[in-house]
């Protein structure tokens, strides 16, 4: 069990011990963002522009244009949120390589709250041209994303989480832009889940297996370029189609699935996530509980319509 913040922390050390080009600009918050071991063994390649997150992908942009691979961190909330337009007009307009790692984000915040609970933040980067998004599931999805980031041009962002998470992937798998991993070859559906969501879902494909339903679990990890071909494919292929995901639904992957669905092949997705609402501060499952964020729920509209 370790976080997605975690992994990223470890995988920056990692590299930067191989590559002296690799720096990381963060904004006072290294210690929840895990970057302070980074900070500690490469004082010379750390930058903590402190509580000013403008200056953050602004600087960062600065030391990407010199020629430096720029790592920038800090909460989602404020980076995808407070520095949007720096992110839109100096970075994305001008297409420069940057990898923009949010952490903290979603309902798995947990009793910070709303305020620091982003919900809208993929939302915010897929309306962004130039920009790719990435949303690791697990400590071996993120260090390989995060490689996968090194060999790919222009703005990136990495939506990582918080809470600590079970691995479910092996150090054999890949992971591409514009692709996703497939969990199984049930045909009575398809659950399509991003980061701490791909637990809840394979939870689900396991119980829903006793009850005699076989589905198959889709890890959108590659959230833009979205993988369009196995969506259509999973549509052809299965019954009914189930999206979760910790974000709002409105503009999430629910969104971003029925947009593929309702150009290539339309049908009926039932979205789970976060409704049109704000967060509240609480533990990550009873949030996940009180969201309709549970394996019961994507259990239900199985279940219920067997």
């Amino acid at each position: 069990m370790k976080s997605t913040r975690k992994a990223f922390g470890e995988f920056l050390v990692e590299k930067a011990a191989k590559d002296e080009n690799i720096v990381v600009v963060d904004a006072d918050l290294s210690t929840a963002t895990c970057t302070t071991d980074f900070a500690r063994l490469f004082p010379n390649r750390h930058f903590d522009v402190g509580i000013a997150e403008q200056d953050l992908v602004g600087f960062s942009a600065g030391l990407a244009l010199s020629g430096k691979t720029v790592f920038a961190t800090t909460f989602a909330m404020f980076l995808a949120g407070r520095a949007y337009e720096q992110i839109r007009n100096t970075v994305a307009y001008s297409n420069i390589n940057i990898n923009l790692c949010a952490t903290h984000t979603g309902l798995a915040v947990g009793e910070d709250g709303a305020s620091h609970q982003c919900i809208e933040d993929i939302a915010l980067m897929n309306t962004i041209p130039n920009m790719k998004i990435f949303c690791p599931a697990d400590d071996i999805s993120t260090k390989q994303i995060l490689n996968e980031c090194l060999k790919i041009s222009g703005p990136k962002y990495i939506r990582l989480g918080r809470n600590s998470l079970r691995d479910v992937y092996s150090m054999e798998t890949n992971f591409k832009l514009g692709c996703s991993n497939i969990f199984g070859n049930g045909t009575d559906g398809t659950i399509f889940a991003i980061g701490s969501t791909l637990n809840i879902a394979l939870d689900a494909k396991s119980e829903l297996k006793k009850h005699g339903i076989d589905v198959r679990v889709v890890d959108l990890y590659s959230i833009k370029p979205v993988d369009k071909d196995t969506i259509i494919e999973s549509a052809m292929q299965t019954d009914k189609l189930v999206s979760i995901e910790d974000h709002n639904i409105i503009s999430g992957i629910g969104s971003i699935i029925s947009n593929v669905l309702t150009e290539y092949y339309p049908k009926k997705l039932y979205k789970l996530g976060v409704n049109d609402r704000f967060g509240k501060s609480g533990s990550i499952d009873k949030l996940y509980k009180m969201y309709n964020i549970t394996k019961e729920d994507i259990m239900k509209i199985f279940l219920n319509n067997k």
